[in-house]
């Protein structure tokens, strides 16, 4: 059977675009976007967690590394994921599942998008990003590392996973450049959760005040902020406009 086939592309794309939009549906059909906003909702949540992680953290941690993968794959947003992780695992040992299943989750992603959805990547992105390019030809894996490392230079996640598309990298230079590239940015959010875990843990009632003067908040906000300006920096620098 022909991969490539027209065919066998468009019934693999409709099948894709079915699970992610039935995933999605069931996700937040589950959810109750405004009880997640609540603290008395979270602390208590965050208890019943940490109470099953600490019995079950062998399954928790594999149950919760294949559902990371699955959600890369079907272009979910990071920050859930990291968050998730750094409240749940630390900083240390969450950052370790974050980038590892990011990682993997990416790569299946961006096998799946240039094997059966290259075509129509270079007809939304390809005028957008063309200047970009020729500084990949270069040396796609330095750049695609840089890249990871500047947070995709503000790229939404999902489409930085798949714009490598463009420029034809090798499945080797996008799993080792993501990989390589992921720790600092990722380990920000998964600090933040962590921090997050933390404060919930030591206060009984949420203050604003002291959100603000708690290290383990402020600090990786800090973070980021300080990546943002990496990322602007490393957008100027090296990947310029031809």
């Amino acid at each position: 059977m022909n991969l490539r086939s027209r065919n066998l592309k468009l019934i693999i794309g409709v099948f894709y675009l079915l699970i992610l939009f039935l995933g999605l549906y069931y996700l937040f059909s589950l959810i109750d976007i405004r009880a997640l906003t609540s603290y008395e909702f979270i602390k208590l949540n965050k208890e019943i967690i940490v109470d099953y992680k600490n019995n079950n953290f062998l399954l928790l941690t594999i149950v919760f590394f294949l559902f990371s993968i699955i959600w890369y794959l079907l272009l979910g947003f990071a920050a859930p994921i990291l968050l998730f992780s750094g409240f749940v695992f630390g900083k240390w040992y969450g950052i370790l599942i974050a980038v590892v299943s990011a990682t993997i989750g990416t790569t299946l992603l961006y096998l799946l998008a240039k094997l059966f959805f290259s075509d129509l990547i270079k007809e939304k992105l390809e005028s957008k990003f063309s200047s970009l390019k020729l500084t990949f030809q270069k040396n796609e894996f330095f750049y695609f590392t840089l890249f990871r490392l500047g947070g995709g230079g503000g790229i939404p996640y999902g489409i930085q996973n798949v714009l490598p598309v463009l420029f034809n990298i090798s499945v080797k230079n996008y799993f080792l450049g993501t990989f390589i590239g992921s720790w600092p940015t990722m380990f920000i959010s998964v600090a933040l959760g962590a921090g997050i875990e933390k404060y919930i843990d030591t206060n009984e009632k949420l203050s604003l005040v002291n959100v603000i003067l708690s290290p383990d908040i402020y600090l990786p906000i800090l973070g980021f902020i300080l990546m943002l300006l990496v990322g602007f920096t490393i957008k100027k620098l090296f990947f310029k406009k031809n």
